[in-house]
């Protein structure tokens, strides 16, 4: 099963295994490929939910179990900040928010369902462009958060926490899904490939002024059993292949489909890190 809560268990996520003898109940076997293709055209992509992909695809879980650690962290925090909510469906997961509780999202059909979601939680949801500098004070937070954000801006986390506050994070790291990527798109350079590398990162947060507490690196294997899958994940990650739209790559997507059906699951791998820092001061 796909679930888009690391601990309710991301990629949202992770998974479960599935017993071999059930596949041939999985929802794309014995479909036509414009079948699975019109069905995962059709589905809307909004808010960070993958549950759609349940019985469809898998991917393993990191080990050391964000939400439960962030949770964790906001039960102590007396003003927090969690950076690229998406839809707020981590946060809303946290069983204790603090005193003071914001959260920030730049995409408008996300904020609407973040809004929905965690202001009955006591959580404010601010509309933000992702790009410097974030709406807050300095030293306005003793902790930030934020899972899987697509760009860091590492001087504005140390700017906006309090001295001695911390940044927690759960990060994509480099060449994650590449398997998938490099399929549609051939092979990357070396310098694509190194993007969002764990040791550039925990570099850049020093370089900001946060000293790396804890730094965790996983590789997890996801499965995709059928080319839906394979569709509705392009469209919903949409950095993943830029531009990804089913016309533009049927022939290939018809390829993989029949991949699939002759050889099994098509095999990828996701990368994560966890990063803990502290302001200094």
């Amino acid at each position: 099963m796909w679930i888009n809560i690391d601990d309710c268990p991301v990629l949202p996520p992770v998974i479960r295994s599935i017993d071999p003898d059930l596949s041939v109940r999985l929802p794309g076997m014995a479909r036509t490929f414009e079948d699975l293709v019109a069905e995962a055209e059709s589905v809307s992509v909004d808010g960070w939910d993958f549950s759609w992909l349940d019985g469809r695809a898998t991917e393993q879980r990191p080990s050391w179990a964000y939400q439960r650690l962030m949770g964790d962290r906001l039960a102590r925090a007396n003003a927090a900040l969690d950076i690229q909510t998406g839809g707020g469906e981590v946060l809303a997961g946290a069983a204790t928010m603090p005193r003071a509780m914001v959260a920030t999202e730049s995409w408008p059909p996300n904020v609407a369902k973040a809004t929905a979601l965690l202001h009955p939680l006591g959580a404010v949801v601010v509309a933000d462009s992702d790009e410097p500098p974030l709406p807050f004070a300095d030293g306005a937070f003793d902790l930030v958060t934020s899972r899987h954000p697509a760009t860091v801006w590492w001087d504005e986390i140390a700017r906006v926490l309090q001295p001695g506050g911390a940044y927690l994070s759960q990060h994509v790291g480099h060449a994650s899904v590449f398997e998938l990527v490099e399929y549609f798109l051939g092979p990357q350079p070396e310098n694509v490939r190194r993007g969002r590398h764990y040791e550039d990162e925990s570099a850049d947060a020093e370089a900001a002024g946060l000293d790396v507490v804890d730094l965790r690196f996983e590789s997890l294997r996801i499965e995709f059993f059928d080319i839906g899958a394979v569709v509705y994940f392009l469209r919903k990650v949409i950095w993943m292949v830029p531009g990804f739209t089913v016309a533009q790559y049927r022939d290939r997507l018809r390829e993989l489909h029949d991949r699939i059906e002759a050889d099994g699951p098509f095999v990828a791998h996701s990368t994560r890190f966890l990063i803990d820092a502290r302001k200094r001061g």
